[in-house]
């Protein structure tokens, strides 16, 4: 099981909370299966469910050239990047992400 350490960061002075991610399982099959090369060369796409029942999304940061695009209803906040990962990918998973 794989460990990711996120750090939380309070305005007030020397205040910091860590919370433990673990990765629970890869949604889809492994990006690289058989020699697969992925578009970035670096690892990605890739989508993971956690332990807390969240998931986790790797994939081409967009943020910059796509925040000006997005609907006027949504908005990307400091601490969120927006990603772009291939239609395959995503459809890949499908059988894997829960119902509920």
């Amino acid at each position: 099981m794989t460990v990711l350490a996120e750090i939380i960061v309070d305005r007030e002075p020397n205040y910091c909370e860590v919370n433990l991610v673990m990765f629970k399982k890869r949604l889809g099959p492994n990006p690289h299966a058989a020699g697969a090369q992925t578009y970035a060369l670096e690892g990605c796409p890739d989508l993971f469910e956690l332990d807390n029942g969240d998931f986790a999304v790797i994939g081409i940061d967009i943020t910059k050239r796509a925040t000006a695009h997005l609907p006027s209803d949504a908005s990307c906040g400091p601490d969120e990047r927006i990603v772009s990962i291939p239609r395959k990918t995503l459809l890949g998973a499908r059988r894997d992400i829960p119902d509920s």
